[in-house]
């Protein structure tokens, strides 16, 4: 059996989507999901319970996604286990490709390949996401796609989950670069912000995330990876690309910038994007 948590706080919109989705051809008895609403004031929960098995729901009043991922682990009765953003969509071929490629090779932690959905979005989102398509960070599923896999030696890596902005960067940095795997054949698909605001927004948590990460965690440093410095100075090269690396770097400066900010105060904010949250 795979085991699957999904944390959700006030999901409604997209929960049934994710949930459908994912158990839609799933076997029975090869797939549990628990979803663990987490500070809901909406019927996440309801909506969550109305599809049945494979899926649970537990409930708390407290809100946090760690908090919420150490509930699912304890409730979880099997491995390998996933955990999966609950506006994230992956189907039940790309659980059953994460879960068999955990037992080869030695792979300890895999994540799908992560498809952005532009639906609706403007020039100016498009534009970063087209540039962020070719630096080696968008090769990185462990962060990018909403998705991570771990075989049971794998999640022995660490105890539990530390209330930290970015629990996959705090996964994925506990696995060498041999031990954790992006594949290709395995898809999500992730919905971006819709303006340039939201995306600014999103981009100064998940910065403020790996600034959190890089602080209260240094040793795992070592297991960062490429940085995406040199590849974006050799697009420079190309001429064509000049408009759009302009919207990558703003973005990018402006989102740093903010969270640098909020790190020195300590408060993490809560940049939710609610533009992409609409259920298709």
């Amino acid at each position: 059996m795979i085991s699957v948590i999904v944390p959700a706080r006030n999901e409604s919109a997209v929960i049934a989507r994710t949930l459908k989705t994912m158990i839609d051809g799933a076997l029975q008895g090869e797939l549990e999901v628990i979803v663990v609403c987490n500070g809901c004031s909406d019927d996440t929960a309801e909506i969550a319970r109305r599809i049945g098995l494979p899926v649970r729901v537990i409930e708390t009043e407290s809100a946090g996604k760690s908090h919420a991922l150490n509930l699912g682990d304890q409730a979880a009765r099997s491995f390998p286990r996933i955990y999966v953003d609950a506006d994230v969509i992956i189907p039940i071929g790309g659980v059953r490709i994460l879960a068999r490629h955990l037992s080869r090779d030695g792979i300890l932690a895999a994540a799908p390949t992560p498809d952005i959905d532009l639906t609706g979005c403007s020039w100016w989102v498009r534009a970063f996401y087209d540039i962020r398509a070719l630096l080696p960070s968008s090769r990185e599923g462990i962060g990018g796609s909403g998705v991570y896999a771990l075989s049971r030696a794998g999640r022995r890596r660490f105890e539990r989950f530390p209330r930290i902005t970015a629990d996959d960067g705090y996964v994925r940095l506990h696995f060498k670069s041999h031990e954790r795997a992006t594949l290709a054949t395995a898809r999500s698909k992730v919905f971006a912000p819709r303006t340039i605001k939201d995306l600014i927004a999103t981009k100064t948590r998940a910065h403020y995330g790996s600034f959190e990460l890089a602080s209260r965690c240094p040793r795992l440093s070592e297991n960062r990876g490429n940085s995406n410095h040199n590849a974006i100075l050799a697009l420079f090269r190309r001429p064509m690309l000049w408009p759009k690396l302009l919207v990558y770097n703003y973005v990018t400066i402006l989102a740093r910038h903010r969270a640098r900010v909020r790190l020195r105060a300590g408060d993490p904010g809560w940049e939710r994007d609610d533009t992409s949250r609409a259920a298709i």
